[in-house]
């Protein structure tokens, strides 16, 4: 039965149920297949897509322009010197002109408490390009390529190996909605936040998944499905990077932590990669890698949640 997310914010993955989830993966998975097929309707014809970056992009900019070109509507960048948001003009006015303007927001920001803020005042739909708190619209680019590699999410176990940051976060809630066992493996003091344990133990006591969070990379690793992992220094701590490469030495991606987890594990990081460091650059090019599988598919989960958010599906 298919839901209904017209008009909707996305800001964080507890923003979606278990249903919500399966109606956008399912919707990527068939958009993907139709743009592979060359017949992807123009879904999102005269629709105007407005990104708001304070934060320099690769994957988040093209996949997000290239998708709007791809469904026939128009993408228009804002780069971090074009409105200072926040600085030059308020947050709420700058919602309240946009909306008036453009049919979809998609802010990639510092304080997550910027992407409620244009929520709170927007006549349109809000997305989350990522903040410091959650990167929502990768987990469900991630979720598609598991799906994918692995021909289901609910039971497989996923093991998430370094900091606990906003992939973190989104990551747990994602598999917490669709059933997948969970475990972080980070160093002490660098756990996601408590809070978001919490509420994402609460959301797999729903679906049958186990949420954990480990110090020790081997354990958490040993028998998973997915290794997943991402830089120890994100972008705004740059002053923490001696500090962090320290604390973060043994929680790297390498043969043998991937000769721990299950046969035909696959390797995800959702880039850029400091190699020697996270994850080793040779263990990023096995064929358990699909690294690059995952990139790609931010451009068609964000192309489903974009038709969906705008009614077009």
């Amino acid at each position: 039965m298919s839901v209904d997310l017209t008009g909707r914010h996305f800001l964080s993955m507890k923003d979606l149920s278990a249903e919500e989830l399966r109606q956008i993966l399912q919707t990527a998975h068939d958009l993907k297949l139709r743009r592979y097929r060359g017949d992807l309707p123009p879904l999102l014809s005269r629709k105007t897509l407005a990104m708001i970056f304070q934060k320099p992009s690769l994957r988040t900019r093209v996949s997000f322009e290239s998708g709007m070109t791809m469904l026939g509507g128009h993408a228009i960048y804002l780069s971090p010197g074009d409105i200072k948001i926040g600085e030059r003009e308020r947050t709420e006015d700058i919602a309240r002109v946009l909306s008036r303007m453009a049919d979809l927001i998609m802010a990639r920001v510092f304080g997550h408490d910027i992407v409620e803020e244009l929520a709170r005042h927007s006549r349109v739909p809000v997305i989350n390009g990522l903040s410091d708190h959650e990167h929502p619209c990768q987990i469900l680019a991630d979720l598609q390529t598991i799906e994918e590699k692995k021909g289901r999410l609910a039971g497989l176990r996923t093991t998430y190996v370094g900091d606990g940051n906003n992939v973190c976060h989104s990551l747990m809630y994602g598999a917490a909605l669709c059933g997948m066992h969970f475990t972080a493996a980070c160093p002490k003091g660098y756990e996601p936040k408590s809070h978001v344990l919490s509420e994402a133990q609460a959301l797999g006591r729903g679906s049958g998944a186990t949420i954990d969070v480990v110090n020790d990379p081997a354990q958490g690793a040993r028998g998973a499905d997915v290794l997943y992992t991402d830089v120890w220094a994100s972008m705004g701590q740059e002053a923490e990077a001696a500090q962090r490469r320290e604390a973060f030495r043994g929680f790297q991606i390498n043969a043998g932590l991937l000769a721990g987890a299950a046969p035909g594990a696959i390797i995800l990081h959702c880039l850029p990669a400091h190699y020697g460091e996270e994850i080793d650059y040779d263990t990023a090019r096995t064929p358990n890698s699909a690294i690059f599988d995952q990139a790609e598919n931010r451009l068609h989960a964000q192309n489903a949640l974009m038709v969906l958010l705008a009614g077009r599906a």
